[in-house]
């Protein structure tokens, strides 16, 4: 079953009845908001959960809720993993290399969003390293743990409509920053990656997705200043009424999440594989102007030849390349 389930369907609604027993999920980002739920609500059906996060003992205190309604022999386990340095990436790659049990679904759930200008321990643009090339290189390291059957799932955003990716200067080196354009082109990386993943690995029955988890107050508005979510509401909800539509609503925690474990253990494969989901359901393509709230991708995040040229300047940019694995 893969619904009826919409905006306000939590975690818990969404994998009702599905027992999770003998699943392997790892999920990166484990060390508040979503991350934590996303594991929690996984564990809670029996899978046993790998999370990854930068700062282990910030992970450690903060799942403790995961470890406390785990149940049907599920449970945690945490890697340390730091997306912004490719060299902690690669260890943390070879760790569970060495490991060598299989996942079930991976959740690229792991970001950050609208930082100040910086640059990644590799010298990449924070926003386009962190979000898109630290997954990037991490996924693809271990994607021959992936079990046949399983599948990809980035958390990407709404936000992937304020730009497309920029091939040819990735890192601002030629354009003034803005860290808004910095986070849409992330996001639309992390849509085209997962387009292009799904692409590489359909042959032995490993699809992938993207999505939008909705909006949500969690850790990812840190670098914003105080009042500027309150002035962006404020501005959503004045378009809004000016439409005739009611007020937006903030989701729960447990609500971001569920798109999440959704398109990862309960939608079916060929529903999602390639595509970009948001409130529990495929999303359409819209490329005209709509309300930041409203739900669509842009067709530019989805482009197949696209995807593929960004796969090739990630591989360019860290120096590795990955070749596509058949059945």
């Amino acid at each position: 079953m893969t619904g009826p389930f919409g905006a306000t369907s939590t975690t818990d609604e969404v994998l009702a009845g599905i027992n999770l027993s003998g699943k392997r999920v790892l999920v990166t980002g484990v060390s508040a908001g979503l991350g934590v739920e996303t594991a929690r609500a996984l564990a809670a059906h029996g899978a046993q959960v790998v999370g990854t996060a930068r700062d282990l003992a910030k992970a450690e205190a903060a799942t403790a809720p995961v470890r406390a309604d785990a149940k049907n022999g599920g449970g945690l386990a945490l890697v340390e993993l730091d997306l912004a340095s490719l060299a902690s990436v690669r260890k943390a790659a070879d760790t569970l290399l060495a490991d060598g049990r299989p996942f079930d679904v991976v959740i690229a759930n792991a970001g950050v969003m609208a930082a100040p200008f910086g640059h990644t321990a590799d010298g990449f643009e924070t926003q386009f390293g962190t979000n898109h090339l630290g997954h990037f290189v991490f996924v693809n390291r271990i994607a021959s743990l992936i079990a046949a059957g399983g599948r990809l799932v980035n958390v990407a955003s709404s936000g992937h409509r304020f730009a497309d990716v920029d091939l040819e200067d990735p890192n601002f080196e030629h354009k003034e920053y803005d860290p808004w354009m910095a986070y849409g082109r992330s996001k639309t990386a992390n849509i085209l990656f997962a387009v292009e993943f799904d692409r590489r690995h359909r042959t032995r029955g490993v699809r992938a997705a993207a999505l939008h988890p909705g909006g949500i107050q969690t850790e990812l508005t840190r670098h914003l200043p105080a009042d500027t979510l309150e002035q962006m509401l404020t501005k959503i909800n004045a378009d809004l009424a000016a439409e005739g539509r009611p007020p937006f609503q903030l989701k729960t925690i447990p609500q971001g999440a569920a798109t999440s474990v959704w398109a990862g253990v309960v939608a079916e494969a060929s529903e999602v594989g390639g595509k970009y989901c948001e409130n529990c359901r495929v999303s359409v393509v819209t490329d005209g102007l709509i309300n930041p709230v409203s739900e669509g991708v842009r067709s530019y995040a989805l482009d197949p030849e696209h995807a593929k040229a960004l796969w090739a300047k990630s591989e360019e940019m860290v120096g590795e390349v990955f070749a596509i694995q058949e059945a």
